[in-house]
C-alpha cells in the first residue's frame, strides 16, 4: 500500500501490529508509544519529513482515548494534575511545531536532535532506577509499601467475594499554588507553577519531537516528584492526547506556507498506526495494575536508551 505524503510503500499491517505491541508496553508508564513509533517511522519506514512528525501526533489523536478511558473507568485520572499540564505543555507544543518546520527539516539534524531527547529521558528513567536499587532509600520503601497496600487491598477484596478494584484518587486541593491528591491511603502535593513551568519546556520538546510531551514529562512524575506511576499514567496520556491535537491543527495551518515540504500529516498511515495502538493501549492499560512498576520502569528505559543510542552514535559515524 503506498502512502502518498510519508512517499513510503508498505504492508497495510505492519503499522496497525507495530503500534499495538509499543502501545500495549509504553501505555503501563503513561507515555502512549509515540516516542519509539517516530524511529520506527523514520529509520525503518524511511518517512523523514516534517510531516512525520504531525504524523505521530495524529497517531496519539486515535490511539489515546482508549487508554483514557480505561484510567478514567477505574478513578485513576488525577485531573488537576492533568489540567495543570495540559496548561503547561500546550504553548509549549505550538512552538514546538514551528521550530521543527523551520529549524529542523532536515533528516540527519532532527534524529540528533530525538537522539539526544531520548537520552535525556532514558538517561532520568535509568538514574532512577538505580537509586531505587540502593538499599535504604526512601523511593524504594514507598514504592514497596505501595505494592504492598495494593496487594493487601485486593486480597481483602477477594476474600469478601468482591472483584479486586482499585480506590479512586481523590482531590485534597487544587489552586494556583499547589495540587494535592489522595490515593491508596497516601498523599501527594505539588507545585502547580512548578509543574507548568516544566511542563512548558516539555511541551517545546515534544513539538518538536512529534509525541505530545507525554513521554517526558511522565519520567519526571516518577522520577523526580516521586508520584506513584498508577496516577501518573493517566494524567500524562490525558495531556498528550490534548496537546496533540494542538499540534496536528498548528501543523495543517502551516502546511500551505510551506508549499514545497511535506509537513500536513499521512493521514491514510497515521490512522493505521492509531487503529493498532488504540488496541495496544487499552489493552496496556487494562493490565497496567497486574505488572510491578519497575518492570514497566525497566522495559520503557531500556527501549529508550537502544534508540537513543542509535541516532546519537549514528549522527558522529556518518
Amino acid at each position: 500500500m503506498y502512502f502518498p505524503v510519508a512517499g513510503i510503500e508498505v504492508n497495510p499491517l505492519v503499522p496497525p501490529l507495530t503500534a499495538f505491541a509499543i502501545s500495549f508496553c509504553t501505555s503501563m508508564g503513561g507515555v502512549s508509544g509515540a516516542f519509539l513509533l517516530l524511529p520506527f517511522q523514520v529509520s525503518v519506514l524511511g518517512f523523514h519529513t516534517p510531516a512525520v512528525s504531525s504524523t505521530n501526533q495524529l497517531f496519539n489523536i486515535v490511539a489515546i482515548p482508549s487508554g483514557v478511558w480505561r484510567y478514567i473507568k477505574e478513578g485513576r485520572m488525577v485531573w488537576p494534575l492533568t489540567w495543570v499540564v495540559i496548561i503547561g505543555t500546550l504553548p509549549g507544543v505550538l512552538i514546538g511545531a514551528y521550530l521543527r518546520v523551520r529549524y529542523l527539516p532536515d533528516p540527519r539534524a532532527f534524529k540528533l536532535f530525538a537522539g539526544l531527547v531520548l537520552l535525556y529521558i532514558g538517561g532520568r528513567m535509568l538514574w532512577a532506577l538505580l537509586r531505587l536499587g540502593k538499599p535504604n532509600m526512601q523511593a524504594q520503601r514507598t514504592e514497596e509499601a505501595f505494592q504492598q497496600r495494593m496487594r493487601q487491598h485486593s486480597e481483602r477484596q477477594t476474600a469478601r467475594g468482591a472483584k479486586p478494584t482499585l480506590p479512586q484518587a481523590v482531590t485534597k486541593r487544587f489552586d494556583c499554588t499547589r495540587v494535592v491528591y489522595e490515593f491508596f491511603g497516601q498523599e501527594f502535593s505539588l507545585s502547580a507553577p512548578g509543574i507548568m513551568a516544566l511542563s512548558l519546556i516539555v511541551g517545546l520538546v515534544g513539538g518538536v519531537y512529534g509525541i505530545g510531551g507525554g513521554a517526558i514529562i511522565a519520567p519526571f512524575f516518577v522520577s523526580v516528584f516521586g508520584l506513584p506511576v498508577y496516577t501518573v499514567a493517566g494524567a500524562a496520556l490525558m495531556g498528550t492526547f490534548v496537546t496533540s491535537v494542538a499540534g496536528v491543527l498548528f501543523y495543517l495551518a502551516m502546511a500551505p506556507l510551506y508549499p514545497g515540504m511535506a509537513i500536513a500529516p499521512d493521514w491514510g498511515l497515521g490512522l493505521l498506526f492509531g487503529l493498532g495502538g488504540f488496541a495496544g493501549m487499552y489493552c496496556g492499560a487494562r493490565l497496567q495494575k497486574h505488572v510491578p512498576a519497575a518492570a514497566i520502569k525497566w522495559l520503557l528505559a531500556g527501549c529508550i536508551l537502544f534508540t537513543a543510542l542509535k541516532y546519537v552514535s549514528g549522527f558522529f559515524l556518518h
